[in-house]
Formats: structure tokens, C-alpha cells, sequence
């Protein structure tokens, strides 16, 4: 089932590529239901927060009526920030799997790892590499992309 749910992200950060931002997407299950979803829309709501994680996490608690995610997993195609990575701690996700690893701006585990820092209340299951080559693919794309206009 985890690839199935990564492959729904994936189709996250097509919306995102095909509206020219940063091709990142999230999927929020619980239950074997997916509750959440979004992709990055920080240039067309020019909103700094607007990350995929970030419109999925809002979109699971609406769902669950609370801001608790305990017992979800999150799927992400690219690590995610330091911003995302507090929003996961704080919003109680059990698990996060990541398609790949952000070298510049990763928060769980390449940068820093704030989800196994000791100091906080709570911790997450963290798994990457799901679908990695079309995880890397798409933001490689993208930049090339942006690059060649």
C-alpha cells in the first residue's frame, strides 16, 4: 500500500509542477483512508507557508475534526523543511515516508533531524527512499525546466 500512497503524492507534485512551483506533494492516511492532500502553492497563493505538507496536514485535521493526526502516515515526495518537519511533530503524525532526501533543506535527517531530537514530546517513524528515482526525477526536471527559459 505504501507505494500506492506515494504514487498519490507523486500525482500531487505534477499539480504543483504543472502550475510552475516546486513539484512537492503530500498524502495524509489514516485508516487505509486518505484524509489529506496537497501540493506546494507558495507562488500562486503567495503564501510562504503554502507547503504540500503543510495543505495536507490542514485538510487531514478538517477531516478529523481536530488538530491530533495520531495513528496517520504521511507521505511526501521531497524531505521536508524545518517548518514542515515542526508542523509533523506538532500535529502527532505517527509515521512520515519520504520519496527523497532534500540536501539543502531537509529537516528530517540531512540537514538536521528534528523528528528524532530527544528534546521534543514526541516522535516519528521516518522511511525514505519509497519511489525515490520518480521522487528525484520530477524536482530534477523542473529545475532543468526553469533553468532552460
Amino acid at each position: 500500500m505504501d507505494e500506492i500512497y506515494m504514487g498519490l503524492a507523486l500525482e500531487e507534485a505534477y499539480k504543483a509542477f504543472s502550475t510552475y512551483e516546486v513539484p512537492v506533494g503530500a498524502v495524509i492516511v489514516h485508516d487505509g483512508k486518505v484524509i489529506g492532500k496537497g501540493f506546494n502553492q507558495k507562488e500562486t497563493l503567495k503564501d510562504p507557508t503554502a507547503h504540500a505538507e503543510i495543505i495536507a496536514i490542514k485538510e487531514a485535521s478538517n477531516y478529523l475534526r481536530g488538530w491530533r493526526l495520531i495513528d496517520c502516515t504521511m507521505y511526501v515526495t521531497l524531505e521536508p523543511c524545518s517548518m514542515c518537519a515542526g508542523a509533523i511533530i506538532n500535529s502527532r503524525i505517527a509515521r512520515l515516508v519520504v520519496g527523497t532526501k532534500d540536501p539543502k533543506r531537509g529537516c528530517c535527517g540531512s540537514i538536521v533531524n528534528l523528528l528524532d531530537n530527544p528534546n521534543f514530546n514526541h516522535k516519528v517513524e521516518v522511511e525514505f527512499g519509497l519511489l525515490e528515482d520518480e521522487c528525484s526525477n520530477i524536482i530534477t526536471n523542473f529545475f532543468k525546466q526553469i533553468r532552460n527559459k
